[in-house]
């Protein structure tokens, strides 16, 4: 495994004045580290912009040395029973349990283990059964993705049997493997699933989904655990014997031998949904020792920050973000920071990644580490396990190389852009807010979600990031009641307020994804899989849910292609907003920028009355998506019925565009949309002297004048 030589991360990414952060590093550095508090400004490490911009904040933490120490990481989920069990065995052990194995590897592969006992897949691919150092195995290999019963029958007199049953074939023969191994009359130790364990790690892990454990000594069962109970929770109470541990966060609400597409939620039919799946890669909490702590002082001003470390030519910052105390709210802007995106993303090892990128890293002084190079940091919900299922959860308690200053994710991008996406895109705006002198706070989804309305309900205006796309129930309630209470809500990306996300019930910074029925996605959830595990709901797009963005902002996801931009075209010559074009000469607006040099593109939302019940939106201004085969702009998939049909039954250029808009709610309420995802990387643009700088300085003084 490769170690990064200077790494870390934060417990917590949200934070308020009187909290405490830990930070939690491994060097493998001779000499300590040294450690530095900064406030982030820009994190673009393009040469042609304003390059990384960070000020200073020793104040608040005094620059500090720490000594140097390796920390590991382990991944593959497994389960593990809470207390071993004792045995005592008179005349034979029976051992049984059903699998659904997803991977062959060129090692075993443990299904079921204590003292020293195992029901493992060999190397090539067939049931086996060893007691101490003696094992047989059933002569042919299991069939991936079918579901088989698993027994093995150990005697005192040394007979030994293992058999397996293809549970969909009924025309299969049974498998039967007779042999003779010595048992020990007595046995005991903790119960393994997915894994062996040594020294507390796991090793040897099982890829698949494993149902109905179960150990009979004697005819009397001694344990049986039924892995649908406690679906929600990271343990399992048994039917017998001790309750069992998971490690690593293994797939819950998983289909399991049962299921015949009868019921597709595990809360109704659960006898149906009664399996784990299990990866050998599974690692979202890296569960690292503390370091050095830190607590923000009630001085600190709200805003974004990195803890830099560095030593012996090594560097790295892990941001963190820090709202105001709840009533001592100050300004009049709230700035959204988008975390359960960035989460969701993190470490996405990209398909289109090219080692040519390194170039330029190198050249602009980038953020040198890629996950693309490094996967075994764990990677995001837009790449696969190994065994080429789709991962649906993820969190913030490891590294994440792409929430990272200067982390360029386009590398290959045309000069002069920039490359950026999410946290460093989003400090376009950040930069921006600084260099007009508009005084902000910042609030994080995780803060929006926890406390609510009352987070953002003394502020005059709420501004998004580039790509605030993953929300949860709360976090859209919060939005939509400060909307409908007066507020002015201003959404600068695109493809935002898409996906639903769960947040697991003990440790909520573990975040779930389903990917059912359409939507621009990296993989697709299996059948009868579309409901969280972690608290119940169908998952998927908020538009399945009955939530499309459209509702709550007047505009939804439309179109994706390659990361280019363009121009806006002004589309609203009425009188009553003219104040938004103040200062604006020109009808094309927006022909530049730092994200795909045009400040619509990548990622297009627009009107669509069918999916809101909103009246009187205006569209200021518009930008067609090209047509140039290279940009590659598409209708997004749960809007395409056939190849010559959408949903709206309208010819593609008519939807496949950025909309600009503006409305206004009953009770004083407004919203300003852009519809682009590369918006805010025109605001740097000519040092923050240009046409849509401008506009949008126009729309938030605005706002905030209500």
């Amino acid at each position: 495994m490769k170690h990064i030589p200077l790494i870390g991360y934060t417990d917590k990414l949200s934070l308020r004045p009187g909290e405490t952060v830990s930070f939690k590093v491994s060097s493998t550095l001779e000499k300590p580290f040294i450690a530095s508090l900064k406030r982030s400004i820009s994190a673009d490490p393009n040469p042609k912009g304003i390059g990384i911009v960070e000020k200073d904040a020793s104040k608040y933490f005094k620059t500090s040395s720490f000594k140097s120490r390796k920390q590991s990481f382990n991944p593959g989920s497994y389960a593990i029973s809470k207390t071993p069990i004792k045995l005592s065995i008179k005349k034979n052990l029976n051992l049984s349990v059903i699998i659904f194995p997803t991977l062959f590897l060129s090692k075993k592969q443990t299904i079921l283990a204590f003292d020293n006992i195992e029901i493992y897949i060999n190397s090539n691919g067939a049931t086996s059964i060893r007691v101490g150092d003696k094992s047989i195995s059933i002569k042919e290999p299991l069939i991936l993705r079918s579901w088989y019963k698993i027994k093995a029958k150990i005697s005192l007199s040394g007979k030994v049997s293992i058999s397996q049953k293809n549970l969909k074939n009924k025309n299969e023969k049974d498998l039967i493997k007779n042999g003779k191994i010595l048992l020990n009359k007595a046995v005991s130790g903790k119960i393994s699933l997915a894994a062996n364990i040594s020294k507390g790690v796991g090793y040897n892990h099982f890829n698949g989904k494993i149902e109905s454990p179960k150990i009979i000594v004697d005819e009397k069962t001694s344990f049986n655990c039924d892995l649908s109970k406690n679906t929600s929770y990271s343990y399992v109470k048994s039917i017998i014997g001790p309750e069992l541990l998971l490690k690593n966060f293994p797939t819950r609400a998983v289909t399991g031998s049962k299921w015949d597409g009868s019921e597709m939620s595990w809360k109704h039919k659960s006898e149906h949904y009664a399996s784990i799946h299990f990866h050998e890669d599974d690692i979202y909490d890296f569960e690292w020792d503390t370091d050095f702590k830190f607590k923000i002082p009630a001085n600190m001003p709200s805003g974004v920050y990195v803890m830099r470390i560095k030593g012996e030519g090594y560097e790295d910052a892990m941001p963190f973000f820090v709202a105001p105390n709840i009533k001592k709210i100050k300004s009049k802007i709230c700035v959204l920071i988008s975390t359960f995106t960035y989460s969701i993303y993190g470490n996405h090892a990209r398909v289109d990644y090219n080692k040519s990128w390194l170039n330029r890293i190198k050249e602009w002084k980038a953020y040198p580490y890629n996950p693309a190079n490094h996967k075994e940091y764990g990677l995001s919900t837009y790449n696969y396990h190994s065994d080429g299922t789709g991962i649906c959860h993820s969190s913030h308690l490891r590294p994440l190389f792409n929430l990272r200053p200067g982390f360029i994710t386009f590398g290959g991008s045309e000069a002069p852009c920039s490359g950026l996406r999410h946290f460093q895109a989003d400090s376009h705006l950040i930069s921006w807010l600084h260099n007009k002198g508009l005084e902000y706070e910042i609030v994080t989804d995780e803060q929006l979600h926890e406390d609510g309305f009352k987070a953002i309900k003394k502020y005059k205006a709420v501004i998004t990031g580039t790509h605030p796309e993953y929300h949860t129930k709360e976090t859209l309630d919060a939005l939509c009641d400060f909307r409908d209470n007066g507020g002015s809500l201003n959404y600068l990306g695109g493809n935002g307020f898409y996906w639903r996300i769960a947040i697991h019930k003990e440790n909520k910074n573990i975040l779930e994804i389903r990917r059912p029925e359409g939507g621009i996605r990296a993989w697709a959830s299996e059948p009868g899989e579309a409901y969280n595990a972690f608290d119940g709901t169908y998952g998927g797009l908020w538009r399945r849910n009955g939530r499309a963005p459209q509702e709550l902002v007047g505009i939804g996801f439309t179109a994706q292609g390659n990361f280019y931009g363009h121009p806006y075209k002004r589309k609203c010559y009425d009188s009553k907003f003219d104040w938004v074009f103040e200062g604006i000469k020109d009808d094309q607006i927006g022909n530049f920028g730092f994200s795909g040099n045009g400040a619509a593109g990548f990622e297009l939302d627009h009107i669509d009355s069918h999916l809101t019940s909103i009246k009187d939106i205006t569209l200021l201004a518009q930008s067609k998506a090209s047509k140039d085969p290279k940009e590659n702009f598409i209708l997004v998939p749960e809007s395409q019925l056939t190849h010559l049909s959408n949903i709206k039954h309208l010819p593609e250029e008519e939807i496949l565009q950025a909309d600009m808009i503006y409305f206004e709610v009953p009770g004083g309420g407004s919203v300003f949309s852009t519809g682009s995802i590369t918006f805010c990387g025109s605001l740097p643009w000519n040092n923050f002297e240009n046409n849509i700088s401008k506009l949008l300085e126009n729309v938030i003084k605005k706002s905030i004048k209500k």
